[in-house]
């Protein structure tokens, strides 16, 4: 597994906790690791090989537990927390970030009031009006996420239903 795969790992974790609504002080340990991970020259593989899980923790921001994360992703390409809460929580929801103007507060209500946990879902949801029911979701934020969605849908060749 790569840095960029294992830094990738540990923002999606981060921005599923905090969909979750997780201590903010967790939620930025796990973007600084990710963050530390992907400007670090050396593969951690290589770190791990060479000095094991005392030579993650030489890094700053790697501490124990992430540095054992670090490890079981390495050795199994995952670890429990990240399983339990892609178990608790679709990890396609985070798709929906793709869309310009949609942020966390907005994406955390889509998925507990209306349960949208994807893209596909979204589009239709859109379609179908669901904008309106959005509270503080005036005309021009919804004109903006209608555009993003369509030029995002036009991108990927499917289609707004």
């Amino acid at each position: 597994m790569t840095n960029e795969e294992i830094a990738t790992v540990f923002r999606r974790l981060a921005n599923l906790l905090e969909l979750r609504g997780e201590n903010p002080f967790k939620l930025r340990a796990y973007r600084t690791a990710a963050d530390t991970i992907e400007d670090c020259a050396t593969p951690l593989a290589e770190m791990v090989s060479a000095g094991g899980v005392a030579r993650l923790r030489e890094l700053p921001g790697i501490g124990d537990a992430i540095s054992k994360k670090i490890l079981d992703l390495l050795e199994t390409g995952t670890f429990k927390l990240y399983d339990d809460i892609r178990r608790e929580i679709p990890e396609s929801v985070l798709d929906l970030l793709q869309v310009e103007g949609l942020g966390f507060k907005t994406l955390q209500l889509l998925y507990e009031r209306f349960h949208l946990t994807n893209l596909p879902d979204f589009a239709k949801f859109v379609a179908g009006g669901g904008l309106d029911s959005v509270p503080l979701m005036g005309e021009k934020s919804q004109a903006r996420l209608r555009a993003s969605l369509a030029k995002l849908l036009e991108d990927s060749g499917a289609e707004l239903r």
